[in-house]
């Protein structure tokens, strides 16, 4: 129903448009991150200006929108309860170097290796996040200041603009796409709600927005070893967020708009603008996967939508504070609803009974992870599943040929790759008390992959030698021989016939 139809061109004036439409929707995001954090509004806004705006430039991935993140905010709160916004500046400031490090020793390639049912857990999770941050809207602080759910006409009035927000977005379209439809929306309810008076939440209920510009300042903190321990574990745990929502999104808008984004690049671009935003104030940030979406529904591809949308922001920070606070909350969550709808994986559900059930439970696993933990260990747990379930199948792709030779000899032929988890079949498929007095074991289509198979060989060995049986290990390579202790010398060297690879081995280290 709400199919994003991506194109791989590039337009100036979709993306100027689509980056208005991305900066609308940035202020109150940026606002509700910063209270998430337990910092000031305007230490989110300068944030999604700064990150916006380098990666924007310098980024990898042209089209992709950066800014303030509830995944990096979670982990804020702790640092800034304790120590202060200070030591955030400082440990944001780290963090870019952190990054900037990954991006130099190229380390963002890696992000091709998370499998595909970790990347739709990983949507399915983010998009019920984004869901689930937009309940908080819903909410109004009564005579005790206390936060209460809406009841009654509030709650018809901002359900009521929130379905028209979304029937706009949806059916605007049809009419021109010479206009975001998301722009028309916001624009088209704001002056709705102006025009007949309606009493409902604004922008400027939840924040003032106004503000001057960022200025530079060093973070005032000491500068000592003490202060190093304190921020470096949360300066670590901020860049893997980072980095690892940037470069998922990064991959997700690949498959949307048919082209390639450069990984390292990003890296070294969110490195440099969480370096730059920690000294000018602002709370860092990563990759934003709603913001993203909105600006390639809305036509964005280039560099320019990414950076009118920070240069928008900051222009509503210091020009247009009255009219951006003047935009119902409805609007904007309208707006997000219909992000939620376009970022969830549908077609996930269809397929849960379809795919193997080691799939589906990865799929649903990262998706709960990510929901009532964080990102980056959602997608660390997925990625060890996914390796572990890899791992177990493979296992069973370890095959022993049994045979006897025209000389009485009894010939195993091992198909496959020996490593941790296929030894134990291994082993089971010889029968050293049935065989022979001469047994030959050949390895040409086989793989010794890790010091577990090396020992695996020798306790091989040790059941033939135990038995007083000659033993023949042919086709190995030379490092097997290096590192077998009790079937060394049981290894028949070919220089011609023997396979060369390397084996996964502290010993050769």
């Amino acid at each position: 129903m709400f199919e994003l139809h991506a194109s791989k061109v590039s337009n100036l004036k979709n993306d100027v448009l689509s980056g208005l439409t991305v900066a609308l929707a940035l202020v109150p995001e940026a606002v509700a991150f910063a209270f998430v954090a337990g910092v000031e509004p305007l230490v989110g806004l300068y944030a999604a200006f700064i990150v916006g705006l380098i990666t924007a430039i310098f980024g990898g991935r042209p089209g992709m929108i950066s800014g303030a993140t509830g995944a990096m905010a979670v982990v804020m709160v702790s640092l800034v309860a304790i120590h202060g916004v200070e030591y955030l500046f400082a440990t944001v400031v780290l963090t870019g170097v952190i990054q900037i490090l990954a991006g130099i020793f190229k380390l963002g390639k890696f992000i091709r290796l998370v499998p595909h049912p970790v990347m739709l857990g990983f949507v399915n999770g983010l998009a019920i996040v984004i869901f689930l941050a937009q309940l908080g809207q819903f909410k109004v602080t009564n005579a005790a200041g206390e936060l209460e759910w809406m009841q009654g006409t509030p709650l018809f009035t901002m359900a009521g603009l929130i379905l028209l927000t979304m029937a706009i977005i949806h059916f605007f379209p049809k009419l021109t796409k010479a206009v975001p439809s998301t722009l028309v929306a916001i624009v088209g309810v704001s002056l709705l709600v102006f025009g007949i008076g309606l009493d409902t939440k604004l922008v400027g209920d939840v924040a003032s927005i106004a503000g001057g510009l960022p200025t530079f300042s060093i973070p005032q903190v000491p500068f000592s070893f003490e202060t190093f321990k304190i921020i470096l574990p949360f300066a670590l745990v901020l860049a893997a967020i980072g980095l690892i929502e940037s470069l998922l999104t990064l991959t997700l808008i690949d498959e949307l708009t048919g082209t390639r984004g450069r990984s390292n690049k990003e890296c070294i671009a969110q490195g440099a603008a969480n370096t730059v935003t920690g000294f000018f104030g602002g709370m860092g940030g990563c990759a934003m996967i709603g913001q993203s979406m909105i600006n390639v529904n809305s036509g964005g591809r280039g560099r320019a939508s990414g950076i009118t949308a920070a240069l928008a922001l900051l222009g509503f920070i210091l020009f247009a504070s009255g009219l951006i606070e003047a935009i119902p909350l409805a609007a904007l969550v309208g707006v997000m609803f219909i992000v939620v709808i376009g970022t969830f994986e549908w077609s996930s559900l269809r397929i849960l009974g379809k795919v193997p059930k080691a799939d589906a439970f990865v799929i649903i696993l990262v998706s709960g992870v990510t929901v009532y933990s964080d990102l980056a260990v959602a997608v660390i747990v997925g990625v060890i599943v996914s390796a572990l379930v890899f791992a177990w199948e493979h296992a069973k792709h370890i095959l022993v040929h049994r045979s006897v030779n025209e000389d009485g000899s009894t010939v195993y032929e091992v198909n496959g790759p020996i490593f941790f988890g296929s030894i134990a079949n291994f082993l089971e498929q010889f029968t050293p008390e049935d065989d022979s007095d001469d047994v030959i074991v050949e390895f040409k289509n086989a793989r010794v992959v890790d010091h577990s198979a090396i020992e695996a060989i020798d306790t091989l060995a040790e059941r033939y030698l135990s038995r007083n049986k000659n033993m023949h290990l042919k086709h190995l390579n030379k490092e097997c021989k290096e590192l077998l202790h009790k079937a060394d010398k049981l290894v028949e060297l070919n220089i011609i016939e023997d396979p060369e690879y390397h084996i996964v081995s502290d010993k050769l280290a």
